[in-house]
């Protein structure tokens, strides 16, 4: 069966509300060993860990293709949205850093579990996105964070995405669920690398209507279109934030003035006939264009 969960007749659908429905759905679903492995360490555990606050899960598609796209505050929401996912009825399936499988036990834990490795930065990251479109295609919930890491701003606000969910959306055209998170912070803070396993943290999940993003239905995977889809998808998730935040959220650009980043270079400065050459050992800083705008930049995907 290609899909991740096991319909449910008709006439029970009829006699019984939605909750009973995903709850049947999940009972039924043909988990495996090591699936149910996974199910029996996290879910308990993250049962006792979080307060949860969910909210929109039936924005996720019963069954089906789907693209999730979310937020990434901690390295501990991985486990928070799982477990949010798996309760809707459907299995993750995340696209992660490839350092994280090469971990004893824990990388063989996740190819039995069917997540995707990806190599950022190099031509494997191909690989990925292929893996990726497979998955969905097989009708696979696919869990990605656009921004590819956990989040840099100062008050962990979603910054500049990665275009790897806009390429798979182009790919497949599969609903793309925006799903925001806020608490998983609070159990390990990426700020600090402080652990602070406290039972009972508040930790809050928010799943959106899937996106509307008609205006780039048969497009090409051109840098502008990549680039207009990804900015579209962090400025929804955004947003969706700022309702369970509270307050301003800064723009996805934003950088700590003063640092000297990838996408800075030193330019030396003409000699001014006043001050002689030794002038030019002041650099300016100038940006350089992101590497991805360029018109070959679908032969480098990010992901």
């Amino acid at each position: 069966m290609p899909y991740d969960v096991v319909k449910v007749t008709t006439d029970v659908r009829a006699c019984r509300g939605p909750k009973r429905d995903r709850e049947d759905e999940l009972a039924r679903r043909r988990l495996g060993f090591w699936r149910r492995l996974t199910v029996v360490l996290v879910k308990p555990a993250m049962g006792v860990m979080s307060r949860r606050d969910w909210r929109g899960m039936d924005n996720i598609p019963a069954t089906g293709p789907a693209i999730l796209v979310a937020n990434h505050v901690s390295h501990a929401d991985p486990f928070a949205l799982g477990h949010y996912v798996y309760d809707a009825g459907r299995w993750p399936h995340y696209l992660a850093k490839a350092s994280v499988f090469r971990l004893p036990l824990v990388g063989r834990l996740l190819y039995a579990v069917e997540q995707i490795p990806v190599e950022r930065g190099s031509i494997d990251a191909v690989k990925a996105l292929d893996a990726a479109v497979a998955a969905v295609n097989r009708g696979q919930a696919v869990l990605i964070y656009p921004e590819g890491t956990t989040s840099k701003e100062p008050d962990l606000w979603p910054m500049r995405g990665k275009t790897g969910a806009a390429r798979l959306w182009l790919a497949t055209g599969a609903p793309m669920i925006p799903v925001v998170m806020w608490g998983p912070e609070k159990l390990f803070d990426p700020r600090t690398h402080k652990l602070r396993p406290v039972p009972r943290t508040p930790v809050t999940v928010i799943a959106g209507p899937p996106l509307d993003l008609s205006r780039w239905a048969g497009a090409a995977p051109t840098a502008t279109n990549l680039h207009e889809i990804t900015e579209f998808v962090m400025l929804t998730l955004r947003d969706m934030l700022v309702e369970i935040r509270g307050g301003t959220a800064p723009p996805l650009w934003s950088r700590q003035p003063n640092r000297l980043d990838a996408t800075t270079v030193p330019q030396t400065q003409q000699p001014n006939p006043a001050t002689g050459p030794q002038s030019s050992t002041q650099p300016e800083s100038r940006t350089l264009p992101d590497s991805t705008t360029g018109p070959d930049s679908t032969t480098q995907p990010e992901v």
